[in-house]
């Protein structure tokens, strides 16, 4: 049976969290492998491929044909996930500090005793990760195409089969954080073949079907990678690789109702209207129009129809460095 490896963290009130892991072990013949979901509590969709990918690993492991270790977090944030206020779930943020859940693990590691329950909390996950070899993040965006971050040094080696295996549309390639993401701790501070960020759509798109889509792609990649003694083939990969300092992030500039005019996957010309921001419904005068930067595609959208100023409205590929790209992660 699979090891429990679950734990409990002190919440912001003094009550015990509970973290759900599982590892299963293989032969020592395959690589070891961390997957997990839900460090963003917002973010379902890979919680519900990891609920599926569970029993899989544990009848591979009871029939003898696990050759690597391989553990689960499927919903790693408990102090997100019991953020719900007027019946929304605040998954993103820490409310008690507004720190980004899944910003400043390099820094909880630095620490010898951790601040608070949050930086220990974020020490523990990427300390049962940190030996891995592979390690898998899901994530989903607002609304989105499936697609990847990977550090430049993962590309295309490591990450092209990872890519194809999710059938990820766009490939985000990055070369600096300094935000102190997850994925990026695990870099800094273990030794993986590969550590990715991956991307599951958008927040809505959870449903047995595309989470079974994802769990035969995660399947086979760990197939192909000696995880799993098994067979897999993975078709050719048909997206698009694109440097993180090409992509361009469109910002509301005032707030209103948000009129997108493409939808995702579109291809768009630079300088083409893509779409509009009323700020006073029934004033024509307050219509704002938002154009393309660059020739691209857009990746994501915002899923809110009402945005705040500065919100981030859309993101795009493009083939030349973003004029109001500074370094850094795309979003906060």
């Amino acid at each position: 049976m699979a090891k429990d490896l679950s734990w409990q963290v002190t919440g912001d009130a003094g009550n015990p969290l509970h973290i759900g892991a599982w590892q299963f072990e293989g032969d020592d013949s395959g690589p070891r492998v961390h997957l997990q979901a839900g460090v963003h509590a917002d973010e379902i969709a890979g919680m519900l491929v990891l609920h599926q990918l569970l029993p899989r690993l544990q009848a591979c492991q009871n029939q003898g044909r696990l050759r690597g270790t391989v553990t689960v977090v499927p919903q790693a944030n408990p102090f997100g996930i019991s953020q719900f206020r007027q019946g929304k779930l605040l998954g993103r943020f820490h409310e008690a500090t507004g720190q980004n859940f899944n910003r400043g693990f390099d820094h909880s590691l630095a620490q010898a005793r951790p601040a608070n329950t949050l930086a220990q909390w974020q020490k523990s996950l990427v300390q049962l990760a940190q030996d891995a070899d592979l390690v898998l993040d899901l994530h989903t965006d607002d609304e989105a195409l499936p697609y990847l971050y990977i550090h430049r040094s993962f590309w295309p080696e490591h990450g092209l089969a990872l890519a194809a295996a999710l059938r990820a549309e766009v490939v985000i390639v990055w070369d600096e954080g300094g935000d102190g993401a997850f994925e990026e701790a695990i870099i800094q501070h273990g030794s993986p073949r590969l550590a990715a960020t991956v991307e599951l759509r958008g927040q809505a798109d959870v449903s047995d079907a595309l989470a079974k889509q994802d769990a035969d792609g995660i399947w086979a990649w760990l197939c192909i990678n000696g995880v799993i003694d098994e067979v897999a083939a993975i078709a050719e990969w048909q997206g698009e690789a694109v440097d993180m300092g090409c992509m361009e992030t469109l910002l509301a500039p005032s707030a209103g109702v948000l009129v997108l005019e493409i939808g995702l996957g579109d291809y768009v010309e630079e300088g083409q209207r893509v779409a509009r921001i009323i700020g006073r419904p029934g004033d024509p005068s307050s219509e704002v129009m938002l154009y393309a930067a660059q020739t691209g595609r857009m990746v994501t959208g915002h899923r809110e129809r009402l945005v705040a100023q500065g919100s981030v409205v859309a993101k795009f590929t493009g083939t030349r460095l973003s004029e109001g790209y500074n370094g850094g992660p795309l979003d906060p």
